[in-house]
């Protein structure tokens, strides 16, 4: 393919910015770029002639259906399908599309997850348009479809999705810090937005072996499976040389990601083997999370077509790295500025050092609210693992902040020096001289600060980066809401601003921490200063109501309480099921599938050990004997184990919905699946493997 690709195919399917000018009125065009700037209500002649120029766009690339795309709270996309198609006076169909159709759709709100917000007699619910991201076109089995992003929200207005409070928290940003940068003297700012990178790790595994793993089709992870002979101890698959099969989806995925205007930009192996990462250029928080939906579910298509599988589950396997997403995330100005930048000279850089202290109280206050925004079932094999972050909610500044802190806090507030980079001596003479950062990196710390942004590493590979970021952009927003408060009526502002950031960072500085996230002394130190270490999902939960919460999300217009107390059922709700899933598939494995094969297994063995006595009395079957002895036993094991999982299994089902149900699941339910693993994971090692019933570690990890 020419080498001009990308120019040829970035954002084809996109009607972006630029067809909007080629294809509306200039004075239209104008128009809606002035209403789409000051945030005003959108004049219906103003929809009705865009709604009228992205439906012929759409005609013209072969759309026959239109869809509101949502972001519902099922962790996935929805859409409802409807064509252009409306009869005419004499009975011949005309195509239409009017600004009523694009700005509101009315998908049923009761069979989505409410929380309680909708009952299921109680059905209406509304899409609005987010005219802040490109609709787009997609194309499938069912023709070409114009697909146009939307918010979802109950007859009476509340949020049942996470984009409404994804826009609404980038909102409270902007405001909050607009207020900071007035009093810099920053008059022509008007808007600060969120820039968000998420970085996309998943796996890939032949279709045919998955197709033959019911674990990994009703889950997303294997239930049973031990490790195969080699695993990632040799670190020779990071970075490594890409197979044929694997560059081949990426070529596609590439494709179908920039037709669609997602940057993709970068694609390597990841530590796992099979594992593999794909991460994009910086987009707004909006976009970004649109655009990450669609890279999962683009992977997922692209993969298929290559009969491979895309696993996007936080722990598809035992024993190897699981899958994350790395959330870059930082605060722009309309005019430029990147005010998490700290320049050359950050001990002098006063502007920069406000939103740095913003986002230490932020996280500091807020420990178990962000915890709780990375929680999802799957994330929970994960954190506190040597792949991932540990639960602790701490931060990583880098030896030059560190060192500009330290002055701060010692001296009068103000700070004399930075560390610089420097030169990086290779010892080799031929070898250009390379620059280096003033800072090393930590891969260990969950939140860390890496350059001009923060990198929130804890968050699950299939979990939607919404909620981490009306998170973030909510509790940043709070913090600048109390230095603009404070700030703003101070009579001697730089003397103000300096002591503020003084004592914001004395106050918080127990969240700072740079160094071993995954060492036992940092357990230990973290309690000493008072950190929470939330362990669960499900110990999370709760946080997600408590006063101080309720008070930030409602004081910035998030989320108010009702819609937050739905969260948590909601949250409850989906733990509980997960494990409840999980809990019957390993039921229906173990019943139909292990146990038969393995019976069968000590059948033949045992029909060997009679036949050779048979032959020969004197023969030595002592060998025999020991292996059928040893397979007996664990089977009985396992018999016993499946018995103890039904059981706990249905006595799940009658406790109390809510925060009962799902502690039993992770206390009882899932302690009793790990005991039925044990024994057939074991058995795995010794049964003949024309006997074992699934394909195993090594046939799906290492056979693609």
């Amino acid at each position: 393919m020419e080498t001009n690709v990308i120019e040829k195919v970035f954002g084809i399917d996109v009607f972006n910015d630029d067809r909007m000018r080629e294809k509306l009125p200039k004075d239209v065009y104008k128009s809606w770029k002035k209403t789409l700037e000051s945030g005003a209500d959108l004049d219906t002649d103003i929809a009705n002639a865009v709604a009228h120029a992205m439906k012929e766009w759409a005609l013209e690339h072969g759309a026959t259906h239109y869809t509101h795309w949502f972001q519902p709270m099922t962790g996935v996309t929805a859409e409802k399908h409807d064509s252009f198609l409306s009869p005419a006076t004499d009975s011949r169909p005309v195509l239409v599309f009017s600004g009523k159709e694009l700005i509101k759709g009315e998908p049923d709100a009761s069979s989505f997850p409410s929380g309680g917000l909708r009952a299921t007699f109680e059905a209406r619910g509304y899409t609005a348009w987010d005219c802040t991201s490109p609709a787009f076109l997609r194309e499938d089995a069912a023709g070409v479809t114009l697909c146009i992003p939307t918010a979802f929200c109950s007859y009476t207005g509340e949020a049942l999705d996470k984009k409404t409070p994804l826009l609404r928290s980038m909102e409270a940003i902007s405001k909050q810090a607009v207020r900071i940068l007035r009093l810099f003297g920053y008059n022509d700012v008007k808007k600060v937005s969120c820039s968000v990178g998420p970085e996309q790790e998943y796996f890939l595994v032949d279709r045919d072996k998955y197709l033959q793993r019911k674990d990994l089709i009703f889950t997303g992870r294997t239930l049973f499976g031990a490790p195969a002979p080699k695993g990632q101890e040799l670190d020779d698959h990071y970075f490594g040389t890409i197979k044929e099969r694997i560059a081949a989806f990426m070529k596609d995925l590439n494709i179908e990601l920039w037709k669609l205007g997602v940057l993709s930009k970068t694609q390597h192996n990841e530590v796992a083997p099979a594992q593999h990462e794909m991460a994009p250029i910086f987009a707004t928080a909006n976009i970004s999370t649109d655009h990450n939906q669609l890279v999962m579910e683009v992977m997922k298509k692209v993969a298929k077509r290559h009969n491979l599988e895309c696993l996007l589950h936080e722990k598809p396997f035992a024993g190897v790295n699981g899958s994350g997403k790395h959330n870059n995330w930082s605060i722009i100005t309309d005019t430029g500025i990147n005010l998490l930048d700290p320049g050359k000279k950050p001990h002098e850089n006063t502007l920069f050092l406000l939103f740095l202290a913003a986002v230490i109280k932020a996280v500091d206050d807020n420990a178990e609210l962000l915890r709780l925004s990375a929680s999802n079932p799957g994330n929970d094999h994960r954190l506190g693992a040597n792949e991932a972050p540990p639960a602790i909610i701490s931060i990583f500044l880098g030896e030059q902040l560190e060192d500009v802190i330290e002055q701060i806090v010692k001296g009068d507030a103000d700070a004399s020096s930075s560390i610089q980079g420097g030169q990086l001596d290779t010892g080799v003479h031929v070898l250009p001289v390379i620059r280096k950062d003033a800072t090393d990196r930590n891969r260990t710390s969950p939140f860390a600060f890496t350059g001009n942004k923060f990198e929130f590493r804890m968050l699950g590979s299939s979990l939607s980066i919404a909620g981490p970021n009306f998170t973030l952009n909510a509790i940043v927003a709070d913090a600048l809401q109390d230095f603009a408060d404070e700030l703003e009526s101070v009579e001697n502002f730089d003397s103000a601003v300096k002591e503020l950031i003084k004592k914001t960072i004395i106050e918080h500085k127990k969240v700072i921490f740079n160094g071993d996230g995954y060492s036992d002394d940092w357990i230990s130190e973290a309690e000493r200063r008072g950190l929470p270490n939330i362990k669960s999902m499900v110990e999370a939960i709760p946080y997600l109501v408590c006063d101080k919460t309720v008070k930030l999300f409602e004081r910035q217009n998030v989320l108010n309480r009702v819609e937050l107390e739905s969260r948590v059922e909601i949250n409850y709700e989906i733990y509980s099921k997960t494990i409840n899933i999980e809990a019957k598939t390993m039921i229906d494995m173990a019943g139909k599938q292990y146990i038969p094969s393995i019976i069968s297994y000590l059948t033949n063995l045992a029909d060997s050990i009679n036949s050779v006595k048979a032959a020969s009395s004197d023969a030595d079957v002592s060998v025999q004997t020991e292996l059928l002895n040893k397979c007996s036993s664990l089977l009985a094991q396992a018999q016993k184990a499946l018995a103890n999982l039904k059981k706990v299994t249905a006595e799940a089902a009658n406790k109390e919905e809510g925060k009962e149900q799902a502690t039993f699941f992770k206390e009882v339910v899932f302690t009793a699946m790990e005991e039925l693993r044990a024994p057939i994971d074991e058995l795995e090692m010794i049964v003949d493997q024309d006997y074992w019933p699934v394909p195993t570690y090594g046939d799906l990890l290492f056979e693609v």
